[in-house]
């Protein structure tokens, strides 16, 4: 296996759903071992995908990490139900709920990896007493709600705070970003100190994909 500076994790969002199984094989052929799962309500974010269902369902094709993210309202109501359809990491946001910490305490409950999500107008400090309960910080470097978005300059400063907290605390969470993530900024990601990078369109739309992941990843 190659050695990666971080951690590609391509959003089937872009994909075709209708080429799912066929999507899944291509990724773990590719060496990567995350897949990410969209989910979004309607109401929290302006969109509508999938649900618990369309996870089980995939869950029986593939071995891939499962990484949900919850772009839904009340994520407390359903977390039970995306843990027993199959999902590895679930990410839920800091916006989406009144009692963060008894919904990011669920999430531990159903034995599943702990993600918190957090969108560009909300400050790293918001999150600063949650952060050594949890496995991923996400920084939503777009407004969430639809792929293939320009990045937001300014969440390179909100990765670098949350680098120099973790690093400063003793924290172990990976900082996962998310939106207009492509060969033009995952430099300056890395540098920032993130760990894991959300792809969608620009994965997808790659003609070369193998040589895509090298040099996001390398």
């Amino acid at each position: 296996m190659r050695e990666r500076s971080v951690l590609l994790n391509p959003s089937i969002l872009a994909s075709d759903f209708t080429e799912i199984k066929n999507t899944l094989d291509l990724i773990a052929s590719l060496d990567l071992d995350y897949v990410h799962l969209d989910v979004m309500d309607g109401s929290f974010v302006p969109n509508i995908t999938f649900g618990p269902k369309f996870i089980r369902d995939m869950r029986k094709l593939s071995d891939l990490v499962f990484d949900a993210h919850l772009m839904i309202d009340n994520p407390e109501k359903y977390i039970k139900a995306f843990a027993d359809a199959g999902c590895d990491i679930i990410t839920i946001h800091k916006e989406a709920t009144r009692h963060l910490n008894r919904a990011l305490t669920m999430i531990r409950d159903e034995g599943k990896e702990v993600g918190l999500a957090i969108n560009p107008s909300t400050s790293v400090l918001e999150i600063e007493n949650e952060l050594m309960n949890v496995d991923y910080v996400m920084v939503m470097s777009v407004n969430p709600g639809f792929g293939g978005q320009a990045f937001i300059p300014q969440s390179l400063k909100k990765i670098k705070l949350l680098d120099d907290m973790r690093r400063a605390e003793g924290y172990e969470f990976r900082i996962m970003v998310d939106g207009g993530v492509g060969l033009k900024n995952h430099i300056a990601l890395k540098e920032a100190g993130a760990d894991i990078l959300i792809t969608g369109e620009a994965f997808f739309r790659s003609s070369d994909k193998a040589s895509f992941i090298e040099e996001m990843e390398s």
